[in-house]
């Protein structure tokens, strides 16, 4: 049973769910035991991508493409999805999933650490999705920030951690404790930033949702 949501609520969601297609499902299945994020989690980032008539996103941690694809389906045909992936083996599987969704043409994979690719990367994105390596969330913010177009959002994945954020909440934690650290850390620093307005929708583990002030 979820830690953040009970198991009944997030089935009733699942089932609600229209936005996802069969290429989406085989890739989750497909991707059963990596760290992909879950249908809703993906439905909100299209939602999100939509609201803000993206053209431009970024996306930290590509994994197989499953989130990318929920990304850059919300793209126009001449938008761009950028996506980062440390592990070659999982960014060549992400190049053939995007094309088997169609997708290939709106989204480039590149491979590399975030901390070093980031540097060469420019600007503006109107939505940046974190969902790379936990101990780099804070190290990477201030770049994301600047990355990111006023009005713009920065959306993050897993600031719940299974519930591991909240000290003594679980009775015997499963993930590294470094890892655990690093996000709360991170939801401090993202939630005082001077530049972000946040609220954390507990769905799934947990997405920070920050809007990039004007001015």
């Amino acid at each position: 049973m979820s830690r953040i949501v009970p198991d009944p609520v997030e089935h009733y969601l699942a089932g609600l769910n229209r936005l996802t297609d069969p290429v989406l499902q085989d890739i989750a299945k497909a991707g059963v035991d990596l760290p992909l994020v879950d249908a809703e989690v993906g439905a909100l980032l299209r939602v999100l991508a939509t609201s803000l008539n993206a053209t431009r996103i970024l996306e930290i941690g590509t994994a197989i493409g499953y989130s990318g694809i929920w990304l850059a389906g919300a793209l126009p045909p001449s938008g761009m999805l950028l996506t980062l992936e440390i592990d070659p083996d999982r960014a060549r599987q992400a190049r053939e999933n995007f094309a088997r969704a169609g997708l290939a043409d709106r989204a480039t994979v590149i491979v590399g650490d975030a901390e070093r690719m980031l540097a060469k990367v420019a600007g503006p994105f109107d939505l940046i999705f974190q969902d790379g390596d936990k101990k780099l969330y804070s190290p990477l913010l201030d770049r994301l920030v600047a990355l990111l177009r006023p009005r713009g959002l920065l959306v993050t994945d897993n600031v719940l951690w299974s519930g591991e954020v909240i000290p003594g909440y679980v009775d015997k934690p499963t993930h590294d404790v470094e890892d655990t650290r690093a996000i709360v850390a991170y939801n401090e620093r993202l939630n005082a930033h001077p530049a972000l307005m946040t609220s954390i929708v507990p769905l799934r583990d947990g997405v920070a949702i920050s809007v990039k002030r004007s001015g």
